[in-house]
């Protein structure tokens, strides 16, 4: 079995997002799963999101192409976008090197924290995905 990091400080989502809450605000990318599962990441599209726009819990903000398949990014929280990592557009790959630091997608303010409640925690996600790859 595989060993992905699922640090304790991000929730998930059972679609392998995750979302690191800072305050008011948040940062959200692709898990340490995904990307595995997913491989070399070759391409990332935020064309969807722009600063200012408006993220819903559970719709695609963002499509990730690899040399295996092309996925699609979904928000695990609503949300005001108020940051796009831009770094990705010519280093898609850093999502495979560091998912939960330098390969955030976007951040957004919170307009419903509430919504993270119904998210995995730690535990609960690595338990998912070893279920998923058994």
């Amino acid at each position: 079995m595989a060993d992905w990091k699922t640090p304790d400080n991000v929730k998930y989502t059972e679609n392998d997002e995750w979302i690191r809450v800072d305050g008011d605000t948040a940062k959200i990318g692709l898990t340490d799963y995904a990307q595995d599962q997913l491989s070399d990441i070759v391409f990332v599209d935020l064309s969807e999101v722009e600063i200012g726009s408006t993220v819903k819990k559970g719709e695609a903000f963002a499509t990730v192409e690899s040399v295996k398949a092309a996925s699609d990014v979904y928000a695990p929280a609503s949300g005001k976008v108020t940051a796009i990592n831009t770094a990705l557009e010519d280093s898609p790959e850093i999502i495979n090197s560091d998912p939960y630091g330098d390969g955030w997608l976007i951040e957004i303010k919170l307009s419903n924290p509430a919504e993270l409640n119904d998210l995995l925690d730690a535990a609960a996600y690595a338990k998912h995905c070893a279920a998923r790859s058994a």
